[in-house]
């Protein structure tokens, strides 16, 4: 079943795939990560001015990472505000996916902890580095593959 956003993305040419709606209604668009960038842009412009929350995980031991993406449209004088969920899929090998943040400022510390977590690489993002898990930590701990080390080394712990 495709929504109303859905419907006006095809209206308009731009491609993505609809993966329908979750529990609450709220419609699921996956976009191609290599029209991510210019996609946020459009759906800026189009009203969604709010970055409710941008996370990540892991969709199978081996394979793809997923980035998601809740985005608000706020206007005054509205009591439900329309909204809509979007997944960005990429490989664990090259996990790379273009930054939001120069969309939506507040995409700042999500990616970067969805980048310390999983190890997706947000490419133009000003910061991009661990912001959880020590600068020397090696590996990203919720990858499904990821082997916890035997050993843990607490710094300055009192």
């Amino acid at each position: 079943m495709q929504g109303r956003l859905s419907a006006w993305l095809v209206k308009h040419g731009i491609v993505h795939r609809s993966l329908g709606f979750d529990y609450q209604g709220i419609e699921t668009l996956q976009v191609k990560p290599e029209d991510w960038h210019s996609i946020a842009v459009i759906l800026y412009v189009y009203g969604y001015n709010y970055l409710r929350s941008q996370c990540a995980y892991d969709v199978a031991p081996g394979g793809l990472l997923a980035s998601v993406y809740h985005l608000t449209r706020i206007e005054y004088d509205i009591d439900q505000p329309e909204e809509v969920c979007i997944k960005v899929f990429v490989p664990r090998k090259n996990a790379r996916i273009p930054s939001v943040f120069w969309v939506w400022k507040s995409a700042d510390f999500q990616e970067r902890e969805s980048y310390d977590m999983l190890g997706i690489s947000y490419e133009n993002h000003p910061r991009i580095k661990r912001i959880l898990m020590p600068e020397s930590w090696i590996g990203w701990p919720l990858r499904k593959d990821y082997i916890a080390p035997n050993f843990y080394e607490i710094q300055d712990a009192h």
